[in-house]
């Protein structure tokens, strides 16, 4: 995982090469994971817009093969069925990249989910603090795993569950309460960071061979 720190005042994605960071990512897909409320949806789909890929909203897509909205999902069958077509979903996906796909808040703590995604994508977990994101999420009352009676408990059980797992994410930028413009300047930069010293590290070896 590579945390990389906020961007400093000199830093702004102008000075990116945005070809060859599409170059870099070839086939792969940016998957961006987290917590429900994290973004993933409302910045994804600048991020694609600004890279000029299409965008993918995994939930989106379970709706529309099942003709059922995700809450439906859950009340009719379970979520073990919803996991099930999740990881389905999520396979297919990842074998249309490249695109920005934004996923359910559940998916990456499926191991073969998360393998798909390191062998067909590159994973950016938007790690967002508690009074963050119960401030956005209160603003959906749809939330299929927050209909309980507690769901700040809900949220923080969730939190505690699952934050370990997304740290397993190839990278993390935080999801602060600021413009999505400026949290999507940050997710590029930091693909761009790692995809460059990447492509840097393999010339320094074939030039050595």
């Amino acid at each position: 995982m590579t945390d990389r720190p906020a961007l400093t005042a000199d830093e702004n994605t102008n000075s990116i090469d945005m070809d060859r960071l599409l170059a870099a990512l070839g086939t792969r897909s940016i998957v961006l994971v987290g917590i429900m409320g994290c973004g993933k949806s409302t910045v994804g789909k600048r991020l694609a817009l600004r890279l000029g890929l299409e965008f993918v909203d995994a939930d989106s897509e379970i709706e529309r093969a099942a003709n059922m909205t995700v809450s439906e999902i859950f009340a009719e069958h379970g979520e073990p069925y919803f996991r099930s077509g999740e990881e389905r979903v999520i396979a297919r996906l990842l074998s249309e990249g490249p695109q920005v796909l934004a996923t359910g808040g559940g998916a990456f703590m499926s191991e073969a989910t998360r393998s798909e995604i390191a062998e067909h994508g590159l994973s950016i977990w938007l790690k967002v603090d508690f009074e963050t994101v119960m401030a956005r999420v209160r603003r959906r009352a749809t939330r299929p795993l927050l209909q309980t009676p507690d769901p700040e408990g809900t949220m923080r059980k969730l939190l505690a569950e699952r934050e370990p797992v997304y740290s397993k994410a190839a990278l993390t930028v935080t999801s602060k309460d600021v413009p999505h413009d400026t949290v999507v300047d940050q997710i590029i930069v930091t693909i761009a960071d790692y995809l460059f010293q990447g492509e840097d590290a393999l010339t320094s070896r074939i030039s050595h061979t």
